[in-house]
């Protein structure tokens, strides 16, 4: 059974065969198997996954059919995303980079080769990392200072990146680099396609406060890329990178909203309906408790009702414009202030508990290092302040904030 849809399908038989596909592929017990497990068992479980994903069809399937999707219609990804939600199916946070930030990339500006080569690679396995933010570039990411310089046929990368998630274990990274340092801040970046195993790549993990280490400091010390690994064109690399941010920002956020939904409201629920209080009695005795889980209720409904508006908007005219930014202030937000009550509501036990380190998100059911991870949230995909920016200036027609004196 593959997720191939013909047109004539309606939702409802779309939605049937993938909650059926779910119910015989999602591993049972998973989550329960993975507590305690290291890091190789962890990545090990992903790689299988990703085979059981891609032999169903469900891997990539948004992707056009030539490169091994379904061309799988908005209003179908939803569904799906709403499925693998309901059965708690594992998400893929080794290939999140790979099929909802490169691939769009190198779909819009990669060369016939190009896209031969990586986008056949993600669907057999190769993981990929981003190479965006660096120590003084991660909200004003145009302020990037890695710098490459032509040199024949190559290009000769120096520099450092930071946060870059699962560079010790990526096959490739795409990366920003500015090659004109005379011209302005958004000008004269490239977006480079870089082999991980080239000489002078070194990945550094950085333990979390959540006891993860996905997260990595890259130093690039006179790393060669071929002048055939740039995407799009020589000093135009910013406009290739939003084509990856809006990717983040829109589609992917879909999958994320019906997990709040499902693991996290419902799962919250379910949690509590076994949870006593200091005082013994069940805390969903307390009034104040449930008017608080009714109030994340509604917000969690806004937030899908944002999300179906979304996918129509998109049906209808194609991209991702602003609303993809409110979508992701209001969702990180929101996750932040449901994560925190489910903390106090559970008290010392939500201090305790095992956490599992490669849930692909917040939604492990560990409260406390949900609450952690969800902080993450503000900051991936573009920040908070940045996305403020983004709603005023293109949503709301707001001046931009009068730049600093020598700013470019």
């Amino acid at each position: 059974m593959t997720a191939a849809v013909n047109r004539a399908e309606s939702l409802e038989e779309f939605r049937v065969r993938a909650r059926a596909w779910c119910e015989e592929n999602v591993p049972k017990g998973w989550r329960e198997q993975q507590l305690g497990a290291v890091e190789d068992e962890l990545v090990s479980f992903q790689r299988n996954w990703r085979a059981t994903l891609q032999s169903g069809g469900y891997l990539a399937a948004h992707w056009p059919r030539e490169w091994g999707g379904s061309d799988l219609p908005l209003p179908h990804q939803a569904v799906l995303a709403e499925e693998l939600a309901r059965a708690d199916a594992p998400r893929l946070a080794l290939y999140q980079v790979a099929i909802y930030n490169a691939a769009p990339a190198i779909m819009h500006f990669g060369t016939p080769e190009q896209k031969q080569r990586h986008l056949l690679g993600i669907q057999n396995g190769d993981v990929w990392c981003q190479g965006f933010s660096e120590p003084g570039a991660g909200s004003d990411l145009a302020s990037l200072s890695t710098r490459a310089e032509r040199r024949g046929d190559v290009f000769v990368v120096n520099g450092q990146k930071v946060w870059t998630s699962w560079a010790m274990r990526a096959d490739w990274c795409f990366m920003l680099v500015r090659t004109d340092p005379a011209a302005p801040k958004r000008h004269g970046i490239t977006f480079l396609l870089v082999d991980m195993t080239t000489p002078g790549i070194e990945a550094r993990p950085i333990t979390q406060a959540t006891g993860a280490a996905e997260f990595c400091e890259l130093f690039l010390t006179d790393v060669e890329v071929p002048v055939e690994n740039v995407l799009g064109p020589v000093n135009e690399g910013w406009r290739v990178s939003q084509t990856t941010l809006a990717s983040e920002r829109g589609v992917t956020i879909l999958e994320l909203a019906e997990r709040l939904h499902r693991n996290g409201l419902e799962g919250l629920i379910d949690a509590m309906a076994g949870w006593t209080g200091e005082d013994g009695r069940p805390v969903l005795d307390d009034p104040s408790t449930r008017e608080r889980l009714g109030g994340f209720y509604g917000e969690v409904q806004i937030l899908r009702a944002m999300c179906q508006r979304l996918i129509e908007s998109m049906t209808a005219h194609g991209g991702v414009g602003t609303e993809a930014s409110v979508i992701k202030l209001y969702y990180s937000e929101l996750l932040q202030r449901f994560m925190d009550f489910a903390v106090q509501v559970r008290g010392l036990p939500a201090q305790i508990a095992q956490p599992l380190l490669l849930s692909g998100g917040w939604e492990t059911g560990n409260w406390a290092h949900d609450f952690l991870n969800s902080w993450s949230w503000t900051i991936a995909g573009g920040s908070n302040e940045i996305q403020r920016n983004i709603i005023g200036e293109q949503g709301l027609g707001l001046p931009r904030e009068p730049r600093a004196v020598g700013e470019r």
